[in-house]
């Protein structure tokens, strides 16, 4: 028997790439600045880390303008949806004392 970390999603598990996905998870599109602020990380490490989950699938980069300004959106695609999901759902049963397994309960 596999412990339930073994089931954890490498590229959602490190904590900015963990929080962009969770705050993504609760809205449809957030806008870059909006992340970073949330997030509290620098302009750089937010871009980085969203790139690193675009590449991964999971994070929809969308670029336009807000009058003459630029700015920048993303969305979970339903792959990342789903990768979060299940990683969320794993943390859960790792707390729940799930790696224990049933003799020990």
């Amino acid at each position: 028997m596999t412990h339930p970390r073994e089931r954890l999603d490498e590229v959602i598990h490190p904590p900015v790439r963990f929080s962009i996905a969770a705050a993504l998870a609760a809205a449809d599109e957030l806008e870059f600045g909006f992340v970073r602020d949330l997030l509290n990380v620098s302009d750089s490490a937010l871009s980085k880390q969203a790139t690193l989950l675009e590449e991964a699938g999971y994070v929809s980069v969308r670029k336009g303008y807000v009058g003459k300004r630029p700015r920048t959106w993303f969305s979970l695609t339903p792959a990342g949806r789903e990768a979060f999901e299940l990683h969320v759902a794993t943390l859960r049963e790792i707390a729940a004392g799930g790696a224990l397994g049933p003799a020990v309960r």
